[in-house]
């Protein structure tokens, strides 16, 4: 192509060197937990017992819990710890990637995500940055859904859940459906509706909105039935129109989420449904804050200021006149 390439002759700094190498072995670590989750669901007594059966209560099928790579930790407290630390890695490298937690009582160290079903959390080129984990038992006083925490390789603000496993179809509708919980992306992966990604409880990020732009401008948002989080998200969507995005929103029937309704309806009827009951984000937003402030002026005035300032994100001249 004729195009000149300037090689860069300067030697690598021994820090970015170093820096390097302890990323790679961030992922390294996180390839050898990712693969023995899986072991201990598919090859175990208990991973059986416990993880599998309970993903197929959920009436995942198996090539969907492989297709995500889902897996189990066992309920043994330094099960994986004492696994990776007799294959050679070190305490320090186990606690930088969050997977164990070494404290002056437990030296020998704890699985952070021991006895939880696990959900593995890709890049955009499909290396494992993180995982998320659910405990099952409901008598245990602890969080439900537990997190990596932030690392060199995993920042929760750049990464949308299964959007490895959704690009294709992503580009191929030229959408981008949007959900809250790690069980709806796989719930409708699972109906055969796989252009989905969530941001996995937290609110969306410009990073995030910059990944899906890559691959469309259109974006559906998909809430709960009784969904509190609606207004509070009003202010994400603000950020989606900022980027130049189109935003439709749909709210599921009362009681429905869209784990619930893709495994109760058959596809072609939820892939109708979120086509023909999406609403542009602005009109939604005009119909629910104009009905909360019913006949009173002063709400009324408040309610259009939100209205105007969400248009004035807009940035395509001609849809915001319209």
């Amino acid at each position: 192509y004729g195009i000149e390439i300037e090689e860069d002759r300067q030697e690598i700094s021994e820090e970015a060197k170093q820096a390097q190498s302890d990323r790679e072995l961030l992922y390294k670590i996180h390839e050898i937990a990712n693969a023995y989750f899986q072991e201990i669901l598919w090859d175990s007594q208990e991973g059986r017992s416990i993880g599998l059966s309970y993903f197929r209560e959920r009436d995942l099928k198996d090539d969907i819990i492989k297709k995500f790579q889902l897996g189990y930790s066992p309920e043994k407290k330094n099960s994986f710890t004492e696994f990776a630390l007799n294959k050679g890695y070190s305490k320090e490298i186990l606690e930088r990637s969050g997977l164990s937690i070494f404290r002056e009582n437990s030296p020998a160290g704890i699985d952070r995500f021991r006895e939880r079903v696990i959900f593995p959390i890709h890049s955009f080129s499909g290396r494992v940055l993180g995982f998320g984990a659910r405990i099952l038992k409901s008598n245990v006083k602890t969080a439900k859904y537990l997190n990596s925490p932030e690392t060199e390789i995993y920042h929760k603000s750049n990464v949308l859940y299964g959007l490895n496993q959704s690009k294709q179809a992503i580009s191929k509708k030229n959408v981008c459906l949007l959900v809250e919980g790690y069980m709806d992306v796989i719930s409708l992966h699972l109906s055969g509706i796989e252009n989905v990604v969530a941001s996995s409880g937290t609110s969306l990020t410009t990073e995030q909105i910059k990944l899906i732009k890559r691959l469309t401008e259109n974006v559906t948002i998909l809430f709960d039935g009784d969904n509190a989080g609606i207004k509070a998200s009003f202010r994400s969507i603000d950020m989606l129109l900022a980027e130049g995005m189109n935003i439709r929103v749909l709210l599921f029937p009362e009681g429905y989420d869209p784990d619930s309704f893709a495994r109760k309806h058959p596809q072609d009827y939820v892939e109708k449904f979120i086509e023909n009951e999406a609403t542009d984000f602005i009109d939604f937003k005009a119909e629910i804050l104009l009905k909360d402030a019913g006949s009173d002026p002063i709400k009324k005035a408040e309610a259009i200021r939100n209205i105007v300032k969400s248009v004035s994100f807009v940035q395509n001249a001609l849809k915001k006149e319209v």
